[in-house]
């Protein structure tokens, strides 16, 4: 997975991490988590605060 799977990340999140409430974590956090997805391979210097909020809300989608 890269930066721009964005939909693939949310799942494996909500997957990982089903007790937690998107809107609450922080970017800092909600970085290093993606980082650390098994399938993940791309570049901390490609990610940006769009695609994390991206990420987000893909991952609040999930949650519904």
């Amino acid at each position: 997975m890269k930066w721009t799977d964005v939909n693939d990340i949310a799942i494996e999140l909500y997957d990982s991490k089903p007790d937690v409430d998107p809107l609450s974590v922080r970017f800092t956090d909600l970085m290093q988590w993606v980082l650390e997805l098994p399938e993940f391979d791309d570049t901390p210097e490609r990610c940006n605060e769009k695609i994390l909020e991206a990420i987000q809300m893909a991952w609040l989608d999930e949650q519904d």
